[in-house]
């Protein structure tokens, strides 16, 4: 563990980026990314559940999600006749978080623990303000792709912050001395 800390020292000489451990920036993205895609298809599966005659299932996964979602019917995409677990934006920041995080090996190293400048965050953040804003005052009607496309570009950008803090997170608990 030490190399790890002399080579994480050298870097930032060096002005690189600090590295995690590789297996726990691994496992760390595997969980975030099963967990994402799980709740993408609890989202997909309740109106299949329903309109397969599942109502105990459906009601549980509509009962789950109720607690982080409005579940309005007209602001919901459906499916096979019955509405989704949650509402076009909340489908968005879903879905834009489960594929960016399945993305993320490919468009940075896992091991890298620095995040964007959170300015980025913030220009991500305007596009939903903005679309929910005109919909809330009346002056333009939002519809389910805006809502979809602009959660689904803040979840998108919210990816590159989560990861590398929760990477470097585990790293710091592991480097945590245990007493026996």
């Amino acid at each position: 563990m030490s190399e790890l800390v002399a080579a994480n020292e050298q870097r930032l000489i060096r002005g690189h980026q600090p590295l995690a451990p590789a297996f726990w920036a691994t496992l760390v993205w595997a969980i975030t990314a099963t967990l994402a895609v799980g709740l993408v298809i609890m989202i997909v599966a309740a109106p299949l559940a329903q309109a397969s005659q599942h109502q105990q299932f459906a009601s549980a996964i509509y009962k789950t999600f109720s607690f982080l979602c409005h579940q309005l019917p007209d602001r919901s995409f459906h499916l096979a006749g019955h509405q989704f677990a949650v509402c076009s934006r909340c489908t968005g920041l879903y879905v834009g978080f489960a594929l960016t995080v399945l993305a993320y090996p490919l468009l940075r190293p896992l091991r890298t623990t620095t995040t964007p400048a959170l300015i980025w965050l913030m220009l991500a953040t305007v596009p939903l303000l903005v679309d929910f804003s005109l919909g809330y005052f009346n002056i333009w009607a939002n519809t389910h792709a805006s809502r979809f496309i602009t959660g689904a570009l803040l979840s998108s950008v919210a990816v590159f912050y989560i990861i590398p803090g929760l990477i470097e997170l585990t790293a710091r608990i592991g480097r945590v001395p245990r007493s026996v």
